[in-house]
């Protein structure tokens, strides 16, 4: 019985067995179609081998957790792009893809298991990895990773630390904007969105951004699309929000200065207007006060010089609560 270190990467359709009892000749033709059109080509691409089919599900192996990964990223772009450009929904096919890195038994072991499990998980089109895995890869990688903490896994007895990557988090790109990451000096992931073309326009973040949402919003995708029609426009989720790092040692002003200064730097941009909404005008002042020959402009909009707890209350206020009670 052969034992030996090794990526397993786990993938199967989502909503298979609904598309067999539709339509069987084209659920069959379609995965077979990006079976050997995508998922094959990536993992001949990336050193691995496919080690069992099993329905709409496969098991592959990798000599590297790197690349195990990157071709899960691969394969997931690719899917998106390709069920972007479909015009009826029965002719979309998503995938769920999950990687362990283990001393596995390739036919038949726990880290197969863990895999499989990991891709049981993942969301339509995401990755789910294990912190085995995670810990080869976060800095290798530039992937948007979402710790989801340690689940219990079907038939494994001791809860394995996951971390997810959909969406955004694959670092894809369109037309309109595209998402990085960077590290600060004290090692958070910082994501940040460029959109446009032109001279630089940096946005600090605020409270609860999101890249991905809020470009998709309803209430600021035509804010950010109007601003980056003459500007390359660059944003990015602070510390504790989005798609950066959610579990972080220190929230304060000086850290989410440090942030600016981190983007920007990653950016490539020296001079530039900073534009500061709500909690991000604070930012914007204090990273113009400490960086002020980077600074061209600032642009303020709906600041505050002191929390609502911080403010001294009118009298006729404090005096109407005290006749309450």
């Amino acid at each position: 019985m052969e034992r030996r270190l090794a990526a397993i990467l786990a993938a199967d359709a989502v909503g298979y067995s609904r598309m067999m009892r539709e339509d069987e000749r084209a659920a069959l033709d379609l995965l077979q179609k990006h079976r050997s059109e995508v998922i094959d080509p990536g993992i001949a691409k990336h050193r691995g081998r496919t080690v069992k089919l099993m329905g709409d599900g496969l098991l592959a192996e990798f000599p590297s957790v790197v690349e195990a990964v990157n071709c899960a990223a691969e394969i997931q772009r690719a899917m998106a792009a390709r069920n972007g450009g479909s015009s009826q929904g029965r002719r979309e096919m998503a995938f769920r893809i999950g990687v362990h890195l283990g001393d596995v038994i390739v036919e038949d072991g726990a880290g197969v298991n863990i895999a499989a499990r990991l891709e049981g998980i993942a969301q339509r089109g995401g990755i789910c990895i294990s912190r085995q895995a995670y810990d080869q890869v976060e800095k290798k990688v530039a992937l948007g990773y979402r710790s989801l903490g340690p689940q219990t896994l079907k038939n494994i007895p001791d809860p394995v630390e996951v971390f997810a990557i959909q969406g955004d988090g694959l670092a894809t790109s369109d037309d309109r904007q595209a998402i990085h990451y960077c590290r600060t000096a004290d090692g958070v992931r910082l994501a940040y969105a460029i959109s446009g073309h032109g001279p630089p326009l940096v946005k600090t973040g605020n409270w609860l951004n999101h890249l991905e949402y809020d470009w998709d919003s309803p209430v600021w995708h035509h804010f950010f699309l109007r601003l980056s029609r003459d500007h390359m426009m660059i944003r990015y989720d602070p510390r504790g929000t989005g798609l950066s790092d959610w579990d972080v040692a220190d929230i304060s002003l000086d850290a989410w200065v440090d942030d600016v200064e981190t983007v920007v730097n990653a950016a490539g941009v020296e001079r530039f207007p900073l534009f500061g909404m709500s909690q991000g005008c604070a930012v914007s002042i204090a990273y113009a006060v400490r960086y002020p020959e980077r600074v061209s402009h600032l642009v303020l909009y709906g600041g505050f010089a002191l929390g609502a707890n911080r403010r001294a209350r009118p009298k006729s206020e404090s005096g109407a609560k005290r006749s309450r009670h």
